[in-house]
Formats: structure tokens, C-alpha cells, sequence
């Protein structure tokens, strides 16, 4: 039996000279160093005594050596399980208890903060080299070990890597994401973005995530081409990056910080063929604008955890603001009503549902989760409201738990952000419910200036009085300086719920 996820992605590696990794202090890995440190991960976890099927969990910088662990954990069969940096020890414990993991891999400056969270859940910590350079624990085990490693037999089926839900409503969920969902939705995306092996990807994405790990670098490794690799997002070094950069995704801060810098030009970007942005929605000025400073569309597509990536806008042919594209090649979307789940056609606004080889097992411990969420049918219930317009075109709502129903009637946010987004003095906007004694909900507009002054609140609102229903219509507008948002970039409405709770008690 083979490993299909090592055999497609990894296995190219051996032998190759050339870069795969070019590092922002200058230093280059080639193809061949990085497949000698995924075969030394890889025999460092067996000697370590975790087996096909046991949980990783890392929660590291990002390096070439946290990226080396995960092509070990692919070759020798472990789940891998990627932590957000910024959570906390306990936080951690949570997804070590929840995940039954034999092993935690963490940076030095960590460990004196999860070594007693480890030990209560009785998972072996060691350290991995940090950003900073500090030699860690792992790499005692990787020196001693074999730079080849036999790759374990996986089937398609098989788990490859557990990923947690943000948990923003209830705690975390873990998604079982196979050998196969992530495969094929690799190869589906290389082809939809025409990937080759001269592609050079400026990659400053995080790698705890879908985004950086399973969209970014399944791509450059199953083209063969390589990666620009930076540890975050640092506008200068993205500044200097980009001439040598075929290609570079990012999310939407991504696309507004650079906007703010006045070296970037046609000039700079010349060299690139394609700008993604995803994991979360993108302002149709910032499409507008970056497309008057550097001629390039920006190439907006929709996934999940769950998922991995589901629908793209055209690489040929139409990209527009405002959609998230087509269904991807193999990949079934519909449209139903969240209470029926009866089929909506064309226009109708409801529940987004996904079938597919890219959509995942089922949650990690929660067959009822699971059940509530994946229909018999294999269509997932995505918890996202959108609709298609009349040339196939899906627009995203919003997700369900931020419908907003105010006196009988439901309110979409994202038509009211689009308008406030408009509006002059608003750089961007979030429109939350709040309780309301009269109405349950009402609907509050919160909105972030544009550099050059305060907006005129009362100017926005007529603008929305000629444009949209009263009941739609935001009850109060506030200012603030930025909104809350996750490391994805994705706003964090319970947030602005839980800060603005009181707001319109009173019924104004």
C-alpha cells in the first residue's frame, strides 16, 4: 500500500538541488535538504515511539524545521495537529486533552509554561528550534536519526491532520481531514491556478492553518516549485519580495497594508501572474484599488477547515468583487433553506452546503456534531448564508449566527456593510445585533474612519434611509478605531456583540 499524501507531495523531493525554501535572511533550503529533514522528523516521531494514527500537536514558530515535521508526520503516518502560536498554555490544554496526543512540539521560550500542562495530560513535550535560533529538544532526536525514511503505508481514507475550529460559539471542534481531502483538493487548485515549477510563492502566511499549510505549500510542493518562505507578514520584507515572486497569497491585511505603501507600483508587482486573498471577505475598493496601483485582479476564493477550499474565481475570465467565484472542479455546492433544507434556486439568499472528495471526515470525538453538520447525502452544512447570482457567480452573506432578526424580519450584514463600506470617511465596517427590548435584535452599524477624519454619521445614515428598508437600517453607528480580528484576518463579530451588548438596551 502506498502513502498517496508523502508519495505526491514529499517523495519529489530527494535528489533536487535547487531551492524550495529561499528564507528572509537570505539563506536558501533545497529540495533535497528539506527532504532529509522530513525523513529525519519523520524517524525522530517513530523513535519517540508515536505510530500511524497518533496525534501531534505543534504549536511553534514558523520555520523550516516546523514545516520538516509536518512532511515527517505525513511519511510516518501521525496526525498532525497544528496550534495557533497565540494560544495560551491553557488554552492548549484543552486541545491536548481533546485530541489524546502522545506528543507536543513547542518553541524553548514556551516550555517552561506548557511543561506542566503536558505532564497533567501526560503528553511528551520536546522543543523545536524557535525563530530566535535556540537549539531545541527534537533536534537531539533528528541528529541522531537517518536522513531516509520508508514511508508508512496510508490509505486515501486514512487521517492526516486534525485541525480546531476557532470556537468562537461553544469549545473548539476538531475536523479529520484524510489523506484524500487533502490531496485532491491540492491537485484541483494547482490546475484552477495554473501552478508550475517556475512558480516562486511569496509565502507569509502563518502555517497553523488551512491557508498556509494545505493551500499554500500542498501547492508549491505538488507543482515542484518553491516558496519565498517569511515568518509573518513584515511590509518591508514583502516590499523587497515581491519583484522576485511569481505569485503570493495572502488575506485582505494583507492587501490593505501594502495599499498604504506608496513603493508599491506596476513596476514592483510586474514580475507577479497572480494575487489570492481568502480567510476572510475582501473590500470591493481594495479589488478597485489594486488594480489602479498595480494592474492585477486580485483572485478571490472561499474555504474552510472543514474543506480545505471550495469555490475561485476565475484565473481566466471574469473576477469579480463582492463573489467568491465557481465551485471548484469536483466540488458540489447548493444553496438551501436553513429550515427545510430544500434546494433554493438561483438569487435566492440561504444555507451554503458542500459535497466533495475535499469535504472531511467528521469531528474528532463528536458524532453528534458530526451528524448535526454532514447530511447522509455527504453534503456538509457550512453554516455560511450565500447565493448565487445568474451567471453562477456565489456571494458570501455571512455566517448564520451573525443573521440578524430584528422585529420579525432578517437581516443580512454584509448588504448593510457594502453600503456603509461606501460611504465616505469609512475605511471598512462590521454590522452586528444587539438586544433591543422592543425589536430582540437591532441592527448596529460599527464603523473605522478613514485616515483623514471622522465620518459624518448623520450623512451615512440618509445615504442608507434612500437605499435600503428602515428595518434594515443600522439603529445606532459607532466608531472604532480597528476591529477585533482572528489571525486570519477574519473579524470577530462576538466580539463586537459582547462589547456592544448594552448599547440600544434602552430601546433608542
Amino acid at each position: 500500500m502506498a502513502n498517496p499524501l508523502h508519495d505526491a507531495l514529499f517523495a519529489p523531493l530527494a535528489g533536487r538541488d535547487t531551492p524550495l525554501l529561499h528564507l528572509g535572511n537570505g539563506g536558501t533550503v533545497t529540495w533535497a535538504e528539506f527532504a532529509a529533514m522530513c525523513a529525519r522528523a519523520a524517524q525522530a516521531l517513530r523513535s519517540a515511539g508515536l505510530g500511524p494514527g497518533d496525534r501531534l500537536v505543534v504549536q511553534a514558530s514558523k520555520t523550516p524545521a516546523m514545516l520538516a515535521v509536518y512532511g515527517g508526520a505525513v511519511a510516518a503516518g501521525v496526525v498532525f495537529l497544528p496550534l495557533n502560536t497565540a494560544y495560551t498554555a491553557e488554552e492548549v490544554g484543552y486541545f491536548l486533552a481533546d485530541s489524546g496526543a502522545r506528543m507536543m512540539l513547542a518553541d524553548p521560550s514556551a516550555a517552561v509554561a506548557l511543561a506542566p500542562v503536558a505532564a497533567r495530560h501526560g503528553v511528551r513535550l520536546e522543543t523545536l528550534r524557535g525563530s530566535g535560533g535556540h537549539a531545541g529538544s527534537f533536534e537531539v532526536l533528528t541528529a541522531a536519526a537517518a536522513d531516509r525514511f520508508d514511508p508508512v503505508p496510508r490509505a486515501p481514507d486514512d487521517l492526516a491532520a486534525l485541525l480546531y475550529t476557532s470556537g468562537t460559539t461553544g469549545r473548539s471542534k476538531g475536523a479529520m481531514l484524510t489523506q484524500e481531502n487533502l490531496l485532491s483538493n491540492a491537485r484541483v487548485l494547482t490546475e484552477a491556478w495554473r501552478f508550475t515549477a517556475d512558480d516562486v510563492l511569496l509565502h507569509a502566511l502563518p502555517v497553523f492553518h488551512t491557508h498556509g499549510l494545505f493551500v499554500a505549500t500542498n501547492i508549491t510542493l505538488l507543482a515542484g516549485g518553491s516558496m519565498i518562505f517569511l515568518p509573518g507578514f513584515e511590509r518591508d520584507a514583502m516590499i523587497a519580495a515581491l519583484p522576485r515572486a511569481t505569485a503570493m497569497m495572502g488575506v485582505p491585511t494583507f492587501y490593505t497594508r501594502l495599499l498604504d505603501d506608496p513603493r508599491l507600483t506596476r513596476d514592483l508587482t510586474a514580475h507577479i501572474r497572480l494575487f489570492v486573498s481568502g480567510s476572510a471577505p475582501l473590500l470591493a475598493e481594495t479589488h478597485a484599488a489594486w488594480q489602479a496601483r498595480t494592474g492585477h485582479r486580485i483572485l478571490e476564493r472561499y474555504g474552510m477547515t472543514e474543506t480545505n477550499m471550495i469555490t475561485s474565481n476565475p484565473y481566466d475570465g471574469d473576477r469579480r468583487p463582492g463573489t467568491v467565484g465557481f465551485p471548484l472542479p469536483g466540488v458540489e455546492v447548493r444553496i438551501t433553506d436553513p429550515a427545510s433544507g430544500a434546494e433554493l434556486p438561483a438569487g435566492e439568499t440561504g444555507m451554503i452546503e458542500v459535497r466533495g472528495p475535499n469535504v472531511f471526515k467528521g469531528y474528532w470525538q463528536m458524532p453528534d456534531k458530526t451528524a448535526a453538520e454532514l447530511r447522509d447525502s455527504g453534503f456538509f452544512i457550512t453554516g455560511d448564508l450565500g447565493r448565487f447570482d445568474a451567471d453562477g457567480y456565489l456571494a458570501i452573506v455571512g455566517r448564520q449566527k451573525d443573521l440578524i432578526i430584528t422585529g420579525g424580519y432578517n437581516v443580512y450584514p454584509k448588504e448593510v456593510e457594502l453600503l456603509l463600506d461606501e460611504a465616505p470617511g469609512v475605511r471598512e465596517s462590521a454590522v452586528i445585533g444587539v438586544p433591543h427590548p422592543d425589536f430582540g435584535e437591532a441592527v448596529l452599524g460599527v464603523l473605522v474612519p478613514d485616515p483623514g477624519g471622522p465620518p459624518d454619521l448623520e450623512a451615512i445614515a440618509a445615504h442608507l434611509g434612500a437605499r435600503i428598508a428602515r428595518f434594515k437600517q443600522p439603529r445606532a453607528l459607532v466608531v472604532v478605531e480597528e476591529l477585533p480580528r482572528n489571525s486570519m484576518g477574519k473579524v470577530q463579530k462576538n466580539l463586537l456583540r459582547e462589547q456592544f451588548a448594552g448599547h440600544l438596551a434602552t430601546g433608542a
